[in-house]
């Protein structure tokens, strides 16, 4: 028998952990549950979990700061819930590298929906060990699929899982104007949700890895292209007077 997907639940109401958590165990998947921040973060110490589900706001430590100081180590979704469902919450959540956001009260099933298709798309972005994906390359970006490992000009780029699967994409289809419907459907595997979570991921990348926006371009009106290794070269050339 497979082992059950493992989420961890993190909530300081009572009530939020029954529902979720009795709504995942029928979806086949084995809930722990924890109450506040600081006990989740001992349980991240002892055990290994495929998704994280993270309520903001609890008393001593919130979410935010829990998802901050465990995203460097633990590499699998994290979904945070709350009842703030503001921008900058979004914002906060996201650039602190977490996937994905519900805001309270939130459908259950939709819910879950949103965490089977996460944990879908993580288990597809395992390496396969019968058949290695080849290390893409364009300009001073690796992108190496098996390892799951980014590098620009040699030099490691720490990415949370979303924002490696993001890149992973867009350099996959370089060339392509890619809208952000598209993207969100082919790398969040759900059509439930904000499409804003997309920008926002564009933009932690582009600080990350592209700060002068030379290989993710903006296509106003259509979507994002990604730049191919012939165009960057050309213009790599015309910056240095070739």
């Amino acid at each position: 028998m497979a082992e059950k997907e493992r989420v961890l639940l993190v909530d300081d109401d009572v009530s939020i952990l029954l529902l979720v958590s009795d709504v995942l165990t029928e979806k086949g998947l084995a809930v722990t549950t924890a109450r506040s921040g600081e006990e989740a973060l001992q349980l991240l110490e002892e055990q290994s979990f495929d998704l994280i589900l993270l309520d903001i706001m609890m008393k001593g430590l919130s979410g935010l700061e829990v998802c901050r100081r465990v995203r460097g180590v633990v590499d699998c979704p994290i979904l945070f819930l709350s009842a703030k469902d503001t921008v900058e919450d979004v914002v906060k959540g996201l650039d602190l590298g977490a996937d994905d956001y519900l805001a309270k009260p939130f459908n259950l099933e939709e819910l879950a929906a949103r965490v089977m298709a996460h944990l879908r798309r993580q288990e597809r972005t395992l390496p396969n060990r019968g058949e290695r994906e080849e290390p893409i390359r364009v300009g001073e970006i690796v992108c190496d699929p098996a390892s799951m490992s980014v590098t620009r000009a040699g030099e490691n780029v720490s990415l949370s899982t979303r924002e490696f699967q993001l890149l992973h994409y867009l350099m996959k289809n370089a060339g392509q104007t890619l809208s952000r419907d598209r993207i969100f459907h082919d790398v969040w595997c759900t059509d439930y949700g904000d499409i804003s979570t997309v920008a926002i991921h564009i933009k932690n990348l582009r600080t990350k890895l592209d700060p002068d926006w030379r290989y993710i371009k903006t296509v106003w009106g259509s979507g994002y292209r990604f730049v191919t290794e012939s165009a960057y070269a050309e213009e790599e050339g015309e910056r240095h007077g070739a």
